[in-house]
C-alpha cells in the first residue's frame, strides 16, 4: 500500500479547507508539508453558490469561477495556485479509517497518509428520504444540493424537464433558496414541509409570514403542515407524484428535497470527545485528542459571546473557524499567544430580488419593525431580539452595508433596551444610532 506523510493534513475539501490552505500560506508553509484530502474532484469552492447562482437560467457561476476563497472577499484559490505554494491537493480520494493515535488515515483505495497535525473539516451530508426507507424515494429527478456533483444533476433535470412541475420537500435554507431558483427556471413550484411556518429555526412567524407571501405572489404554492410518506414513478423509472401524508397528491417532474444535513463525524467516533452532536474543541479548535483540530460544522466550540457551547452550521463560521485553528496551530509552534475565539453568529440569504442578514441570538422578546408588506415594491423590515432588557439579536431584510454593519454591531454590543414599544417605534434606527 502507498504510504505517504505530511506535517499538516486537512481531511475535507470543502469551504473550510480553502480558507484554511490560505491561512497557512499567509503564516508560513513549507513545499510538501501541507496536504488536503478531498473526496471531491475539484479544488475547494464557495458551497453558497450552488443554490444561488449556479442554477440561474441565465449569468450562470462556474468554476474556476467561485473557487475559494472569493466568498470573503479573497484572491480565486486555483488548483495552480495550491501547486505554487507546495500544497498538495489530493482529490477523488474518500478516507475510510482514522486512527488518531497511530496519526494515520486509510484512504478506500488502500493510501495511508501519516500525518503530524490534523485538522478535521468534514463538514455535513445531507439527510435523504431513502435513509428512511420512504416508498419511491430513489426515483430519477428526486435531487439533493450539496456539492457540484448534485447541482451538475439538477442542471441535467432542469433541461430535461423544461417548464414541468417542481415539488421543494423542506422550508428551511435550502427548500427557501432552490424554491426561487426552480420559479426562476420557469417551473410550476410547490413548497411542502411539516413546520408551521418557513425557516422555524430562525423565523419568527412574522418575519416567515412575509417571505411565504412573496413565494405565494410569485406563484408558488405553500403547503405547510405535512410531509411526503412516498413518491411513484412512471415506467422509466422518472419520478411523477409526491404523496403526502394528509393524503394529496401532487404532480412532479422534478422534486427537491431539502430537510437538513448531519454533521460527519463518523470516522472520529469513540476517538475525540463529542457535544451537542459534534466534535468538542476549546477556543483554538483544539479536540480532546492532542494534534487533532475540527471545524467548521462538526466543531463544536464555546460561544464565549453566550457562554455556551454551540455548533453552527454556516459558511462564516466555517471560513472563520479554519482561519482559528491555523493562528493556533501555527502560534503555537512560533510561542506566540493569539485570541480566543470570539464569534458573533451570522447568517444571511439571498431568493429573487431578496436579501437578508441575521446576528447574534434568537432567543427571548422579538420587536418587528418596518415595513413587511410582501406587495410592497422594495419591502424593508426587521427585527430585534431582546433577553434579560438587551438585544441579543437582530435581522434584516433590505438593508444596505451600512445598516448591515449596524445590526451586527448591536447584536456584539447587546445594549440595554428601555422599553419594546419605544424600540418598535425607533426601528433601523436604534441599530444605526450605535
Amino acid at each position: 500500500m502507498a504510504e505517504k506523510s505530511f506535517k499538516y493534513v486537512i481531511v475535507g475539501g470543502g469551504v473550510a479547507a480553502g480558507y484554511a490552505a490560505r491561512e497557512f500560506a499567509k503564516q508560513g508553509v513549507n513545499p510538501g508539508e501541507l496536504a488536503i484530502i478531498s473526496k471531491e474532484a475539484v479544488a475547494p469552492y464557495e458551497r453558497p453558490a450552488l443554490s444561488k447562482a449556479y442554477l440561474f437560467p441565465e449569468g450562470f457561476a462556474r468554476l474556476p469561477g467561485f473557487h475559494c476563497c472569493v466568498g470573503g472577499g479573497g484572491e480565486r484559490l486555483l488548483p495552480e495556485w495550491y501547486k505554487e505554494k507546495g500544497i498538495e491537493l489530493i482529490l477523488s480520494t474518500e478516507i475510510v479509517k482514522a486512527d488518531l493515535a497511530a496519526k494515520t488515515l486509510l484512504s478506500a483505495a488502500g493510501e495511508i497518509f501519516k500525518y503530524h497535525i490534523l485538522i478535521i473539516a468534514t463538514g455535513s451530508s445531507v439527510i435523504k428520504l431513502t435513509d428512511f426507507g420512504v416508498q419511491g424515494a430513489d426515483s430519477k429527478y428526486i435531487s439533493y444540493l450539496r456539492d457540484i456533483d448534485d447541482a451538475d444533476k439538477l442542471i441535467e433535470a432542469i433541461k430535461a424537464k423544461k417548464n414541468g412541475k417542481c415539488v421543494i420537500v423542506g422550508g428551511g435554507y435550502i427548500g427557501l433558496e432552490l424554491g426561487a431558483v426552480m420559479k426562476m427556471n420557469n417551473f410550476d413550484v410547490s413548497m411542502v414541509y411539516p413546520e408551521p411556518w418557513c425557516m422555524p429555526r430562525l423565523f419568527t412567524a412574522d418575519i416567515a409570514s412575509f417571505y411565504e407571501g412573496y413565494y405565494a405572489n410569485k406563484g408558488i404554492e405553500i403547503i405547510k403542515g405535512t410531509v411526503a410518506v412516498g413518491f411513484t414513478a412512471d415506467a422509466n423509472g422518472e419520478v411523477k407524484e409526491v404523496k403526502l401524508k394528509d393524503g394529496r397528491v401532487l404532480e412532479a417532474d422534478i422534486v427537491v428535497v431539502g430537510v437538513g444535513g448531519r454533521p460527519l463525524t463518523t470516522l472520529f467516533k469513540g476517538q475525540v470527545e463529542e457535544e451537542k452532536g459534534g466534535i468538542k474543541t476549546d477556543a483554538f479548535f483544539k479536540t480532546s485528542v492532542p494534534d487533532v483540530y475540527a471545524v467548521g460544522d462538526v466543531a463544536t466550540f464555546p460561544l464565549k459571546l453566550f457562554g455556551e457551547m454551540r455548533r453552527v452550521e454556516h459558511v462564516d463560521h466555517a471560513r472563520k473557524s479554519a482561519e482559528q485553528a491555523v493562528k493556533a496551530i501555527k502560534g503555537g509552534e512560533d510561542g506566540k499567544p493569539i485570541d480566543e475565539y470570539d464569534y458573533l453568529p451570522y447568517f444571511y440569504s439571498r431568493s429573487f430580488d431578496l436579501s437578508w442578514q441575521f446576528y447574534g441570538d434568537n432567543v427571548g422578546e422579538t420587536v418587528l419593525f418596518g415595513d413587511n408588506n410582501p406587495t410592497s415594491p422594495k419591502p424593508k423590515f426587521g427585527s430585534y431580539w431582546v433577553k434579560d432588557g438587551k438585544v441579543v439579536g437582530a435581522f434584516l431584510e433590505g438593508g444596505n452595508p451600512e445598516e448591515n454593519k449596524a445590526i451586527a454591531k448591536i447584536a456584539k454590543l447587546q445594549p440595554p433596551v428601555e422599553s419594546l414599544e419605544k424600540l418598535k417605534d425607533e426601528g433601523l434606527t436604534f441599530a444605526c444610532k450605535m
